[in-house]
């Protein structure tokens, strides 16, 4: 088993760092009344490592800190971080360390069960793209993904394979619950945020009608603005 103490100093600092990161990140998905209880995970790659940083299974938000959050592999084993062995990582690790193996470029993972997007993963039905806010953060709908069993590394196959054809940072597996991706955890805790209010607002407009789609050359050319120009750079 890889030991944390082994690893090169710069390493050591890396992952103290995501660590911090990731912790506090947590509690941006209760904050955003994304989570009840234990549920839900954020993850994020260490640079330099094909190690990633995720929550400890069935821990609740309030006591979770940089120290209790695991390392693991890329092939989702924990590694001797200096936690107990008896805290284990989240139980969608091998999800999430599918993602890392197969979309390098991917540096945060973050899974909800957040309530109106949960609602349209268990109608195997995509947000349509019915919103500015929707062509800018995610480049049209959000898809669902195929129906896969926690356990292996199914989910996350599943969202590989349908992300990998999407713009979306954001995928809906069905009869389960939103799964984002982002360059670091940050981006991908964001896209958990936006998911949730765009599936309210769309929700809340189906009530009243059919929403109207967005032309595609619109949702281009707003997602290409809010990608390139929108911001600081």
């Amino acid at each position: 088993m890889i030991k944390l103490t082994e690893l090169a100093p710069e390493i050591q600092a890396e992952v103290r760092s995501v660590r911090e990161r990731v912790a506090r990140l947590h509690a941006e998905l209760p904050a955003n009344g994304l989570v009840v209880w234990t549920a839900g995970n954020v993850s994020e790659r260490v640079a330099g490592a094909d190690l990633f940083v995720i929550k400890p299974s069935g821990v609740r938000y309030g006591e979770l800190s940089a120290d209790t959050m695991v390392v693991c592999t890329l092939d989702g084993e924990k590694i001797d971080d200096g936690t107990p062995e008896s805290l284990t990582p989240s139980s969608d690790t091998a999800a999430h360390a599918y993602v890392y193996r197969h979309m390098p470029e991917v540096g945060g993972v973050v899974h909800t069960h957040s309530t109106y997007a949960t609602a349209f993963a268990s109608l195997h039905r995509p947000i349509p793209c019915v919103l500015t806010m929707m062509a800018d953060e995610f480049g049209g709908e959000i898809p669902v993904g195929p129906f896969a069993i926690i356990g292996d590394d199914s989910i996350g196959r599943g969202i590989v394979e349908t992300l990998r054809s999407s713009r979306s940072p954001a995928v809906l597996m069905a009869n389960h619950g939103p799964f984002t991706i982002g360059k670091n955890a940050e981006a991908a805790v964001k896209a958990a945020v936006m998911v949730e209010e765009v599936a309210r607002t769309v929700a809340a407009a189906q009530q009243l009608g059919e929403p109207v789609p967005v032309a595609q050359e619109h949702i281009d050319a707003l997602y290409d603005r809010y990608q390139n120009v929108y911001g600081q750079h």
